[in-house]
């Protein structure tokens, strides 16, 4: 089972290494090649204008897109959850996403980088204490359609009752970034749920 991390701009390396602790085989994906060898796939934190962009000079946009169509889960961290949404507020005109989560986020709704903060998150299905969760310019979700289940919310501070994690059917989003600390629950949960999906696949 082979996880990739979308290779374009941001924490690409952290996010390999969490998903190799996590026990899948994890490589970069910068082409549309290398996306058809992965079973799953991760996009990172970092600037989501950016990736939107390298991601139409690279040729992954549409490739992208058909596999999150088609089921293929996908994992997204802070920039990561803005390309995975239909509807982004305070984005670019020209900025395009990958779609796969029926809802709606606002870029850098926490503030600036000077404004990053940590936080407790409880997110549902995954055992254990909250998480200790690193919010760096993150988005949160202001809308989610009728097929999203909401994992997790800011549980205090000005920001309480906000939106933080989501998942549609085999997509997952996280308005704060796992891969910067030493817990790696979230992303063992992620690669179990590759290989959930590719046991169903009959793969």
């Amino acid at each position: 089972m082979t996880v990739g991390v979308l290779a374009l701009q941001g924490d690409v390396r952290e996010h390999l290494l969490a998903l190799t602790s996590a026990g899948a085989t994890a490589r970069r994906v910068r082409r549309a090649e290398e996306l058809e060898q992965v079973d799953g796939l991760v996009i990172p934190g970092g600037e989501s204008t950016t990736i939107s962009k390298l991601a139409d000079e690279f040729g992954l946009l549409d490739p992208l897109r058909k596999r999150i169509d088609a089921g293929m889960p996908v994992y997204g961290s802070c920039a990561g959850m803005i390309m995975l949404a239909t509807e982004v507020l305070d984005g670019r005109p020209d900025q395009q996403s990958f779609g796969g989560i029926e809802m709606t986020v606002r870029r850098n709704a926490f503030g600036r980088q000077i404004d990053s903060f940590e936080a407790p998150v409880e997110i549902v299905g995954v055992p254990g204490p909250s998480f200790s969760a690193v919010f760096i310019r993150a988005p949160w979700v202001e809308r989610v359609g009728d097929g999203v289940e909401v994992l997790g919310r800011v549980t205090e501070g000005p920001a309480a009752g906000r939106i933080v994690a989501v998942r549609q059917g085999n997509a997952v989003a996280t308005s704060f970034h796992p891969e910067l600390t030493g817990d790696r629950r979230l992303h063992r949960w992620f690669v179990d749920l590759v290989r959930r999906s590719e046991d169903r696949s009959g793969a």
